[in-house]
């Protein structure tokens, strides 16, 4: 199983960056997101996801753990493949998709191509589904001083981190860290994220 791949950028397409490892070129299928980080003859690092088929071995690169984590739970929901996830995470970084979950906006989702009405209903609601024990956990394990005091902000960055597939044991600590006073639900996402990547 693959983690990542680093190595020199060879070749740029659409939605694919060949990675050459050692004299061995890795075609990464990939998002715009991602794309737009990376540039030809500079080293890059991946983080890879797998699609094993019958007929088929393919590969999915990601700039971030973030963005290769969404990769893996849209690829869960029911009648999502590769190519509608992809699709759905080049029109939103991973910060943008958990807000549209989190509040039921289905027209983030839509401006992806391929992505219809019902698509976006069913991806909100099942990775809704998966977030509610995890926010609740989270949120207890949060300093009182963020319980007691105005955390709007917090609870719905929280929310919106477990939709993206973190673990209470994985945000409180990072929560606790933060001066959280003024701070945005999406400044706060990507605080977070942004620690987590260190």
């Amino acid at each position: 199983m693959f983690h990542h791949i680093e190595g020199i950028v060879s070749e740029i397409g659409p939605n694919l960056a060949v990675i050459d490892c050692g004299g061995i070129g890795f075609a990464l299928n990939t998002t715009f997101n991602t794309l737009s980080r990376i540039k030809v003859g500079e080293k890059a690092k991946l983080f890879v996801a797998e699609a094993v088929k019958e007929d088929a071995f393919d590969l999915y690169g990601f700039s971030t753990k973030s963005e290769r984590r969404c990769f893996e739970m849209l690829t869960a929901v029911s009648g999502i493949g590769p190519k509608a996830a992809l699709s759905i995470l080049s029109a939103n970084t991973p910060e943008g998709l958990a807000l549209a979950v989190m509040n039921n906006n289905e027209k983030a989702l839509t401006v992806a191509p391929g992505i219809g009405k019902k698509i976006a209903q069913r991806v909100i609601l099942e990775l809704k589904d998966k977030i509610g024990q995890e926010t609740t956990e989270a949120v207890i394990q949060m300093p009182a001083a963020v319980q007691t005091g105005e955390s709007g902000a917090v609870n719905d960055a929280v929310t919106a981190l477990s939709v993206l597939g973190y673990s209470s044991s994985e945000i409180a600590p990072l929560l606790k860290k933060l001066d959280l006073n003024g701070m945005t639900t999406e400044q706060i996402i990507k605080a977070v994220l942004k620690s987590m990547v260190k």
